[in-house]
């Protein structure tokens, strides 16, 4: 792809400044929200941290067991995260980071399984889609390279390229030992 003078690199580049707010939006306001009323979803998030949180804990003893406590963690998360993919810093990581967060508050969350009332089993299977659909997003723009090789590839490549250099070196040498060989001889 080429870049011209102006900056100019593509459609791709464009949808990515586009995307990449877009789909940080719906974070950031979680989070805010998270915040903001991270009393009345503690007990709501209860049913996941009760779960998870002691076998985490085994692995990782300084991990708070208050669900009060891992809500707020959990929306900064989200709106630092947030913030960061819809300005693309560490877009990758920020990315990651959403997708991560978004597992646990979609299952607290959203447990449309667990409703009797059709009206608000019908709600929440909506809003668990939403997540979905979030968390698509956010896995595509964890793995987006912006269209340069990602580090693997890279290294990879190099490896290619000394083994392949070095072939040839090896090539150069025996013709010019044979070389010297025919002088002397």
């Amino acid at each position: 792809m080429s870049v011209d003078p102006m900056g100019y690199q593509g459609p791709m580049m464009i949808a990515r400044r586009l995307a990449r707010p877009l789909l940080a939006a719906g974070f950031v306001v979680g989070g805010i929200n998270g915040l903001r009323h991270s009393e009345k979803l503690a007990p709501v998030a209860r049913k996941v941290t009760d779960k998870v949180i002691p076998a985490a804990q085994k692995k990782v003893p300084q991990i708070p067991s208050e669900p009060v406590t891992l809500v707020r963690v959990n929306a900064g998360v989200q709106i630092v995260a947030g913030l960061a993919l819809a300005t693309g810093r560490f877009p990758r990581a920020s990315a990651s980071l959403l997708a991560a967060s978004l597992v646990p508050t979609t299952v607290a969350g959203h447990a449309f399984w667990e409703e009797t009332d059709p009206v608000a089993k019908n709600n929440q299977r909506l809003q668990f889609a939403k997540n979905l659909s979030m968390l698509g997003g956010a896995l595509l723009a964890a793995v987006d390279t912006e269209a340069q090789p990602s580090v693997a590839w890279r290294a990879r490549r190099a490896a290619k390229d000394l083994r392949k250099e070095a072939g040839h070196m090896g090539k150069d040498a025996a013709y010019e030992a044979r070389l010297a060989a025919a002088k002397v001889g």
